[in-house]
């Protein structure tokens, strides 16, 4: 039997009453917060997935946390690999907004909503979470409509990617948690020029590109992040922008102490005097066997 035709399912000024009143609440009610898209640099075919990402825009959109009583997730874990914070959240976006506030100005990687693997900056909390999944049917067709995204969001976890967003709180992700480390110059031959923060330097030998933090020239100490590879002692470090030049006098070290940025160039010092990998076939039967502790 059909339906009784004397009653609608929601006429369009009726929807259009309901979205205003929830774009209203979420105003009075809500967060502001930065939606930062994703942008696909190298895509992995076969996994279907980014290999390197930046991230150059934020667009600021009232949200409204759904969890008001903290952050869901497994919280802080304690692990033999140090402590791992999984905090998760829901964020409730406008779908009007959000076609208004990001959509129409930004280049998504799929159009018309938000997508999985963009960032939301939480100013409040001062965190950056990542999309994990986008709801969509979430109040379920209210006057047979839809009026809202979930975005249900895990903590983002740095691994390299660029920020170039243009809110400071958002880039300073890059330099904070970037592969930073210091290179102590040498005082003869006497660094050439002052170096300029974010700009770009090369090593002569080897070839590797960084971006600079800082430049102590009373100490000589040259603090970059972003790097390609590793530097060598004794190979001239040049300025791109400035074109100050200067010599590696040391790799990694401020007064003598190991940066507490680059942790994997300390634990790879410590285990080649643990075990021996001059092995040249550890699979094989007939293998060289000097893999010893």
């Amino acid at each position: 039997m059909a339906l009784n035709s004397y009653f609608t399912q929601g006429t369009s000024g009726e929807q259009n009453l309901t979205e205003d009143l929830i774009i209203e609440q979420i105003k009075m009610f809500g967060k502001n917060v930065y939606y930062v898209p994703r942008t696909l640099v190298k895509e992995d075919n076969v996994f279907t997935e980014d290999t390197m990402s930046t991230f150059d825009g934020a667009y600021e959109i009232e949200v409204y946390v759904e969890d008001s009583g903290g952050f869901r997730g497994d919280g802080d874990v304690f692990s033999k690999f140090g402590v791992r914070i999984s905090d998760q959240v829901t964020f409730i976006v406008s779908r009007k907004r959000f076609t208004e506030a990001v959509d129409d100005n930004a280049q998504l990687i799929v159009e018309g909503r938000p997508n999985e693997g963009d960032l939301v900056w939480f100013p409040l909390a001062g965190k950056m979470f990542e999309i994990q999944f986008v709801e969509h049917e979430t109040p379920f067709y209210q006057l047979g409509k839809q009026y809202v995204w979930g975005l249900r969001c895990e903590l983002f976890e740095y691994s390299d990617e660029n920020f170039d967003t243009g809110v400071q709180e958002i880039d300073e992700i890059e330099t904070v948690f970037a592969n930073t480390i210091a290179l102590t110059m040498n005082e003869d031959p006497a660094p050439v020029g002052t170096f300029q923060a974010d700009e770009e330097v090369t090593g002569g030998t080897s070839n590797v590109n960084a971006t600079v933090k800082s430049w102590d020239a009373v100490n000589r100490i040259l603090q970059v992040y972003n790097r390609t590879g590793t530097f060598r002692s004794g190979e001239t470090v040049t300025g791109q922008t400035s074109g100050a030049v200067a010599t590696t006098l040391s790799y990694n070290t401020i007064n003598n102490v190991n940066s507490e940025y680059d942790q994997n160039f300390a634990i790879e010092t410590v285990a080649d005097g643990i075990i021996d990998f001059t092995e040249s076939n550890p699979f094989g039967e007939f293998g060289n066997k000097s893999g010893t502790l």
